[in-house]
């Protein structure tokens, strides 16, 4: 079995087929999947998702960076408010982080919103989902200066083996693996080892990041299976090897054990 750690099938980009989506990724035999947070439209699409498949689904609660702006404490407030209302139907905090990609022009609120949330996250004992996208001086300073550092994962990483060596000495944190492994031209393969399989874990990022060969087309849950040969085909391990790792991994990190 294995475990989809970060996928959006509640976006809008799946239309009638979110439930659809969620059946191919069972099938392929992706028995785990979790859906964080985008923003406050978003809460009600991914609830009822989950509500249709609440065995194999989990949730969790946050304030995407690329959504932060001069508004975002009110935002936020709804956010926090959800999630300590119902703190036990949500695995994490997250996605929260730093987006400096397309847009600078809203970093000191960027910055705030991450250290708040993830300060909430240590409070209520739950892991980080951790957007963090040429941020990595910016993440590491807010997660240095804390009292207490979340564990958590650091989703889509794609960065350098300097990076998963900084990020290790900051804290307790896992790596997000997705199609960006396969691409041709990425240098992720070649950081696999610093990582380690035991700090690995699986994620597609769907509808987004889809591996070869469907780069370029909508991805979905069903093709974890993908990333994973990848990464077998990198460190000289099985598949099942890989599969059964990155599971247990997941399975501690978000204590979504049966």
């Amino acid at each position: 079995m294995y475990v989809d750690t970060h996928t959006h099938l509640y976006l809008p980009d799946f239309g009638s087929e979110c439930g659809g989506a969620v059946e191919r990724a069972l099938e392929a035999g992706v028995g785990k999947m979790i859906f964080p947070n985008v923003d406050l439209s978003t809460i009600g699409q991914m609830k009822s998702l989950h509500e249709s498949f609440p065995d194999c689904t989990y949730m969790a609660m946050g304030l995407h960076p690329t959504e932060v702006d001069d508004g975002w404490k009110a935002v936020y407030a709804t956010i926090e408010r959800e999630l300590r209302d119902n703190s036990s139907s949500y695995v994490a905090v997250g996605e929260i982080g730093l987006d400096l990609y397309w847009d600078k022009t809203y970093l000191l609120q960027q910055r705030d919103a991450f250290r708040i949330q993830a300060e909430l996250a240590v409070e209520l004992d739950k892991p980080v989902i951790i957007h963090c996208r040429d941020a990595h001086e910016e993440i590491i300073g807010i997660l240095s200066d804390m009292d207490r550092c979340p564990r958590g994962v650091f989703h889509s990483f794609g960065g350098s083996a300097e990076d998963v060596r900084a990020f290790r000495e900051t804290g307790d944190f896992y790596f997000g693996i997705n199609g960006i492994v396969t691409f041709k031209n990425t240098s992720l393969r070649e950081v696999l080892p610093e990582i380690g399989i035991e700090r690995i874990i699986l994620e597609t990022d769907s509808p987004y990041l889809s591996p070869v060969p469907y780069r370029g087309k909508r991805n979905e849950s069903a093709n974890i299976p993908l990333i994973a040969e990848t990464i077998a085909n990198t460190m000289g391990l099985t598949i099942e090897q890989v599969a059964t790792v990155t599971t247990e991994n997941a399975e501690k990190l978000f204590a979504i054990t049966d």
